[in-house]
């Protein structure tokens, strides 16, 4: 596969790469470069985690680049995530490990790493003093957006870790691409600036954007700053905003029936989002939406822009765009449900993070 074909399939998910020049470059001189993504254990999966995350580190298996999937277990105690409770977390973390796999990520493909392991060497900590000589506190503080927490927000001091504990893993594990979601940005810019400093690769950084809770938001989260766009983000802990890869085929039709879907409107449409970002692989394949003969029988879409184009005119009413995303969403979820009811080992975790309260 060509270099240019291999930047077609990233940019193919990518609201933005830091820099395009920089991922052209890397691709033509190390044809397996490394990428990662990091994950907090904070509870069930959601569609953004089982499906959309899955579907992004399967693309970039497909060009040849290595993957890293890093369990960030202090990174979630740090944050707080779980009630803080370590052995809570580390049960997450397995139970990760189970949705990976029950969403078709071949685990001989990809190395998982937990920050446990990474951290269990003085040379990380060693890494990690440095790295924090290169950054202000302000700016520190300016960056715990990526905990999930508002810039302002009081802190204990383990919390200021976080972001130079995120560096030093980029360096630690030798990143070449930063692979995460637009909620990461300033770490993976962070990342950036003090490699650059301290003399070391620069990684390129891949984000992708955020996958729109049931709610909606007032316009499409692309346009928004990152910061404005994350309160409209799917979140597993507002469960009225998600769609849970455990959930039920009824579950998911009530789900979606709910959902914020204004006749003629695209943008800040999370149903348009799920088809867009989730549903379809093929932006330029057919699809056909059904509906009863009564409203004029099945339409056909020739593409992707054509269905937007056709919605947009009226033509396609929101319950029966929502029914043909209702039915895909369970023909993706499903196996990854029935994994979890039909594996002893995954059922018994799944019910083992069920138990557990969620926190923020």
């Amino acid at each position: 596969m060509d270099v240019e074909t291999k930047i077609d399939v990233i940019k193919s998910f990518a609201a933005e790469i830091l820099t395009e020049q920089e991922l052209r470059e890397l691709l033509q001189t190390n044809e397996h470069p490394l990428a990662y993504d990091g994950f907090e254990p904070s509870g069930l999966a959601h569609i953004p985690f089982g499906l959309y995350r899955s579907k992004n580190i399967k693309k970039l298996l497909s060009v040849g680049i290595r993957f890293n999937i890093y369990i960030a277990d202090y990174f979630a105690y740090v944050n707080k995530k779980m009630g803080g409770d370590l052995d809570h977390i580390r049960e997450v973390g397995k139970y990760f490990i189970e949705v990976w796999k029950a969403a078709g990520i071949d685990e001989s493909k990809v190395k998982i790493v937990w920050s446990k392991d990474l951290m269990n060497d003085f040379a990380y900590w060693e890494t990690f003093m440095k790295v924090g000589r290169m950054m202000s506190l302000d700016r520190v503080k300016r960056a715990i957006t990526i905990m999930g927490r508002k810039e302002g927000d009081s802190l204990e001091a383990g919390q200021l870790f976080y972001p130079p504990m995120q560096v030093t893993d980029v360096i630690m594990m030798g990143i070449d691409i930063c692979q995460l979601g637009m909620d990461q940005r300033k770490a993976n810019v962070l990342a950036r600036e003090v490699t650059k400093k301290m003399g070391l690769k620069v990684p390129v950084a891949v984000h992708h954007p955020y996958i729109l809770g049931l709610q909606g938001s007032p316009k499409d989260v692309k346009d928004m700053d990152p910061d404005q766009g994350f309160e409209y983000k799917m979140s597993k802990s507002n469960p009225k905003s998600t769609i849970l890869v455990h959930d039920s085929e009824d579950t998911i039709k009530q789900k979606i029936n709910s959902a914020y879907c204004p006749e003629r409107v695209v943008e800040g449409n999370p149903v348009f989002d799920f088809l867009d970002k989730i549903i379809i692989d093929d932006v330029h394949a057919p699809i056909t939406i059904e509906r009863p003969q009564k409203f004029g029988g099945d339409i056909e879409a020739s593409s992707y822009a054509n269905l937007v184009l056709l919605y947009s005119d009226g033509k396609i009413h929101p319950v029966d765009m929502k029914a043909y995303v209702a039915k895909e969403l369970e023909r993706m979820i499903k196996p990854i449900r029935e994994h979890f009811e039909k594996d002893k080992t995954a059922k018994e975790l799944y019910e083992k993070v069920k138990s557990y309260q969620i926190t923020r």
